[in-house]
């Protein structure tokens, strides 16, 4: 069974004629999404971190650990809830909810599916979409950081202030590179709606190399391979993720913006952050991914992208992203604060800056056919990349002995010892020493004759 209408995009025209039923629905069907999506992200994040650890990770609550995150939570329930004295009751109390808010929000205009048919009613497998379905995700992201900002500022407290205001200028930084590579996708697809980024992905574009007519690869983490990479790389800055888990970094900030909450509102913090990353990934995967698109060599078989099918592919392609963010995780160190600012600001953004010019060259060009285009787009972008790689680096300076150190020292500044300052033998050593074993010890020599 393969009804020509399931084979086909969803277009803008689809959406709004739902009845209420099947809207509440993709409602519900989206909130359970990225509730379950956590609680199995947690365990999913433990148990790999664990096999990269050689440990075992969660394998004693429910069958292979999969009841642990269930039981954490229950636990934090029960914990007593502590309101700090100097803290402002009110923002205090709903910080944790708007960060969790705007990242279930975030999946109201993700597409999950092609159409399908539900009790009868053809639907897109997705809540809603607009023409700015793009505008929509980049607030979303945008208005999380609200709910860190303000719990750290409500705490009443100096860490979680820290945390807030590192929050909000790790915001800024990462959410421009974030927005520059957005803006090269929907350049290429020609709209902002989700839906039809993910049809403009579709396998239906030839290319013509030395006469022969070959499929073109149309996922947009290889045509748009530079933006691709700063997108994930913002998504991890964007979700405080490691290595950029700097608000609430344990070593500097005790806990960061979530020192003084506990119970359920601490777990609403934490439950925040995997939300947001589950979302990240199902956004990174709409827009560059395919979306629901199966990959080849699945896309032989001509029913892989109708029916329910696609709904398997795009789980599989978020899972592999969650996956990318623990191994993240596991292998890289915490950056410093004044490293993860410079990364954004003068590596990320020139980047993207570059990369948005050459692919706007490449689109006003009239010589070339837009199917020619798209390769040397691929060109351009392995081109960036090799230059990346390439670019010579500053050699390190050698590193100056401690005589250098101590000679270029400021006139008057704090007195050092001398380098070659010898420590004189303990008395109550030399006196043991004496006792146990009789020997001649010449005083204030560093010769002994035992």
């Amino acid at each position: 069974m393969n009804p020509s209408y399931l084979a086909q995009d969803p277009t803008l025209a689809d959406f709004g004629r739902d009845p209420w039923w099947l809207v509440l629905i993709k409602i519900v069907f989206a909130f359970a999404f990225g509730l379950l999506a956590t609680l199995l992200g947690v365990w999913f994040e433990r148990r790999v971190v664990g096999y990269m650890q050689v440990r075992p990770g969660p394998n004693q609550v429910g069958p292979f650990g999969l009841l642990q995150t269930l039981a954490d939570g229950l636990k934090m329930a029960f914990k007593e809830d502590i309101l700090p004295k100097s803290a402002d009751k009110v923002v205090y109390f709903f910080a944790p909810t708007i960060s969790v808010i705007c990242a279930v929000t975030a999946l109201s205009v993700v597409p999950f599916g092609p159409m399908v048919s539900i009790f009868g009613h053809h639907t897109p497998l997705q809540v809603t979409d607009v023409p700015v379905a793009v505008l929509v995700l980049l607030a979303c992201s945008s208005m999380g950081v609200y709910g860190i900002v303000l719990g750290g500022w409500a705490s009443g407290s100096t860490y979680p202030l820290l945390g807030g205001l590192r929050s909000s200028a790790q915001m800024i930084s990462y959410e421009v590179a974030m927005g520059l590579s957005i803006v090269a996708v929907f350049m290429t697809a020609g709209t902002m709606s989700t839906s039809g980024i993910v049809a403009a992905q579709g396998d239906g574009t030839q290319l013509s190399i030395f006469g022969q007519s070959i499929p073109a690869p149309g996922w947009y983490a290889i045509l748009l391979l530079p933006s691709f990479v700063i997108f994930f790389i913002s998504t991890v800055g964007e979700t405080n993720r490691a290595p950029f888990d700097l608000p609430e970094a344990e070593s500097e900030l005790v806990a960061g913006f979530m020192t003084e909450y506990s119970s359920l509102k601490f777990a609403l913090f934490m439950l925040s952050e995997y939300v947001a990353m589950v979302t990240m990934s199902a956004v990174t995967t709409t827009l560059f991914l395919g979306g629901w698109r199966a990959p080849w060599p699945i896309t032989i078989w001509e029913g892989a992208n109708s029916g329910w099918w696609p709904m398997l592919w795009f789980f599989g392609k978020v899972i592999a992203l969650v996956f990318v963010f623990v191994w993240l995780r596991g292998t890289l160190p915490r950056l410093r604060y004044d490293q993860f600012m410079r990364f954004g600001w003068k590596v990320l953004l020139p980047i993207n800056l570059v990369w948005i010019l050459v692919l706007s060259g490449l689109r006003s060009i009239e010589d070339f056919a837009p199917r020619d285009r798209l390769i040397w787009t691929s060109i351009g972008a392995g081109a960036l990349l090799l230059v990346m790689l390439l670019w010579p680096t500053r050699k390190p300076q050698p590193k100056p002995t401690a005589q250098e150190q101590a000679d270029s020292r400021p006139y008057g500044s704090f007195p050092l010892p001398p380098m070659d300052l010898q420590v004189p033998p303990s008395p109550r050593i030399t006196r043991v020493v004496a006792e146990r074993e009789p020997a001649t010890i010449v005083a204030g020599s560093d010769s002994r004759e035992v």
